[in-house]
């Protein structure tokens, strides 16, 4: 089937170039791209980054008691900001999204990209599951893109019994190699008229192609991607990283993704489980190669561009990091690619409107900000208190200060519990006092990630996936 023509790009994209889809005869050649996130900071930004910081640090110096005072301040405004954005998605009701099933015959073709590095031991389990998926085969093509290098992952694959729709591509070497790269590549390769992307640990639900195919035959030709819920499923035995992950992603796709969609806002997209129409994707010119959290970049470049976003009903199931050294990388990976995407759309913001420059602060910056300030925060509040005791050997710690820590834990804790039930499953009181702990873990992330932001930006910290051991879905 040939390539789908793309749709004329729409004013106000930013960060990216529009790049067509690539010529029949040149299907297999890798495009080049050249703005976005591989500027990761110019000189005159990280001369102004500099001074504010080295500002921060004289006036704290310079003035302990007032300059802490100062940066406490910023820091509860922060969290203020992202709890009231919390309650007020908890307090929205989640919106009917259903649409009529398509009948078999008006079901669109649909392709499957699956980037993959160094995933061998789940190749048989990913197989499985992608033959799962409940939609006509002589209109299903699933593309498993491959690194030239990965020959493991290669063998894993030749070894398989896989079905005509699924092809394994090779994606030849080159920089940067990342995730984005490889479904550039396959999106080249694409014939369908919508296209999902999926990961290695990924178990989707068997009618979510169905569903989505119905939500955008119903929707308007502006709706770009939808987004489905990702549900982390429960351990099999007891583990703090997993428990505490199921928790995040409940509030995340359960609570808060619908509320942005409800709102009207676009919002950072999963890093799976995205469903595109291919045309506007096209028009954009695919994922940014260099940006390492690729899908929160695109969903604010699809809406500089006139396009919506939405979510699904029907959930992809993955496992979560069980140990410090999965979750560490892939943490900073994400602050990393964070901080890109806010840098790469914050030194455009007006050609992306006020409103969609505003959805990038509410959805994203003060989100991100928030979580990477608790343990700096805390270690504030312990310097103010240390310095009352040394001004007058009293320390006090004001009570409007308890009531506001525990009013945020509540709010977040009350969002995890909403999604956990959301999703059907039944929320463990215990492990939402895990919450302060696990922000606090963050500042085992933050300086990774902040310096590879300067020095290694487009390093992907590779997350190690294993085949499950059993399933227990939440």
């Amino acid at each position: 089937m040939a390539h789908e023509e793309p749709a004329a790009a729409k004013p106000g994209l930013a960060c990216a170039p529009v790049l067509p889809a690539a010529p029949s005869g040149q299907r297999r050649q890798i495009r080049e791209w050249p703005v976005g996130s591989h500027v990761t900071l110019r000189p005159v930004e990280s001369i102004v980054l500099g001074i504010v910081v080295l500002a921060l640090l004289a006036l704290t110096l310079a003035a302990p008691h007032p300059g802490l005072t100062a940066l406490t301040t910023g820091f509860l405004g922060i969290f203020l900001a992202s709890a009231l954005i919390r309650l007020a998605a908890i307090l929205t009701p989640r919106r009917g999204n259903s649409a009529p099933p398509l009948p078999e015959d008006a079901l669109p073709p649909y392709t499957v990209i699956v980037p993959l590095y160094r995933e061998a031991e789940v190749a048989a389990e990913l197989a499985v599951n992608l033959n799962r998926l409940d939609y006509p085969r002589d209109r299903l093509q699933v593309l498993i893109a491959l690194e030239a290098s990965d020959q493991a992952t290669q063998a894993a694959f030749a070894a398989l019994p896989l079905p005509d729709h699924i092809e394994v591509l090779i994606v030849p070497e080159g920089h940067p190699r990342t995730k984005p790269r490889a479904c550039n590549f396959a999106l080249d390769q694409a014939t369908g008229a919508h296209v999902v992307i999926y990961d290695a640990e990924d178990a989707p639900h068997p009618g979510q192609l169905r569903e989505a195919a119905a939500r955008f035959a119903a929707g308007s030709l502006e709706l770009a991607c939808l987004q489905a819920p990702l549900r982390i499923e429960t351990p099999a035995y007891l583990a703090f990283i997993a428990e505490q992950f199921r928790l995040e992603y409940a509030a995340l796709f359960e609570v808060i993704l619908p509320a942005f969609a409800r709102w009207g806002l676009p919002f950072p997209l999963g890093g799976t489980s995205n469903h595109f129409r291919i045309a506007p994707l096209r028009a954009i010119g695919g994922w940014d190669p260099y940006n390492v959290t690729e899908d929160a970049d695109i969903g604010f470049r699809l809406a500089a561009a006139g396009y919506s976003l939405d979510t699904l009903n029907l959930p992809t199931l993955e496992t979560a990091p069980t140990r410090l050294r999965q979750w560490g990388p892939q943490r900073a990976r994400w602050i990393k690619g964070h901080l890109q995407t806010l840098v790469c759309h914050g030194r455009t913001g007006p050609r992306l409107g006020l409103r969609t420059f505003s959805a990038l602060l509410i959805t994203l910056a003060v989100p991100v900000a928030a979580s990477n300030l608790h343990a700096p925060a805390m270690l504030i509040a312990l310097l103010a208190m240390l310095e009352d005791w040394r001004v007058d050997g009293i320390v006090s710690i004001p009570i409007a200060h308890m009531v506001f820590y525990v009013g945020c834990w509540a709010i977040c804790a009350l969002g995890g519990a909403l999604g956990v039930r959301r999703s059907g499953g039944a929320p463990r009181f215990l492990h939402l006092f895990g919450l302060v702990p696990y922000w606090l873990m963050w500042i085992l992330a933050s300086p990774r990630a902040l310096w590879q932001f300067f020095f290694a930006p487009h390093h992907w910290d590779k997350t190690q996936h294993a085949p499950r051991a059993g399933r227990h879905a939440s």
